[in-house]
């Protein structure tokens, strides 16, 4: 059984449904009740994986690491198809969610007023404009890699339910939103967000 160090709300979520469709056991952990969560050098950063005694931690290495060991469809084998979900998955972990991890870092670091407002909308127009791409994707095909749903689109509904934490407005287009709403109503991603909410009571 695989052991999911995370934190609720946090981008480990993605992780935690993707270990969900490829069926695979795993025992929660919240990185704020492990003692000894320090020694895996991440730096104090979710998600890390334990498997055995293999630590992966990031979380485009994590999944590649799953999806290869399990041969699941949703990384093809070889060629264009494999470097498109590639790209993908580095769009949505080192693009899309450093432009969320500005809103936080403005958020805790500017004291309220004017100048913090005009930074925040700075930050959420950048993240817009991210979204755009999705939405051009999406005039391709319904999900991000394809006609399923994959952990691309996973990761990307984690991340769009950040905006909700500040006061700026995040445009996403209509075909983005049912893209996330049929991922928020996906068995695997259901099933993690109520196994973290029973974790945390």
């Amino acid at each position: 059984m695989y052991r999911l160090y995370y934190s609720p709300g946090a981008c480990s979520l993605a992780i935690h449904a993707l270990l969900n469709e490829l069926e695979q056991g795993v025992e929660l952990i919240d990185r704020k009740h492990a003692a000894d969560f320090d020694r895996f050098e991440s730096h104090g950063m979710v998600p890390v994986l334990v498997d055995d005694d293999q630590v992966i931690r990031e979380g485009a290495a994590i999944i590649l690491y799953l999806l290869e060991k399990h041969q699941h469809r949703m990384l093809p084998p070889s060629g264009p198809e494999r470097a498109r979900f590639i790209e993908w998955l580095m769009f949505a972990n080192a693009t899309l969610h450093p432009a969320y991890g500005r809103l936080f870092f403005l958020g805790s670091s500017l004291e309220d007023g004017t100048v913090k407002q005009h930074a925040l909308n700075a930050a959420s127009d950048t993240i817009s404009a991210l979204w755009a791409a999705v939405d051009r994707q999406l005039n391709r095909t319904p999900f991000v890699c394809g006609e399923r749903i994959c952990i691309v689109d996973m990761m990307l509904a984690v991340y769009a339910s950040w905006g909700a934490y500040f006061p700026v407005d995040i445009h996403m287009s209509d075909k983005v939103k049912g893209m996330l709403e049929a991922v928020k109503a996906h068995p695997a991603f259901v099933k993690a967000i109520e196994d973290e909410r029973q974790a945390s009571m």
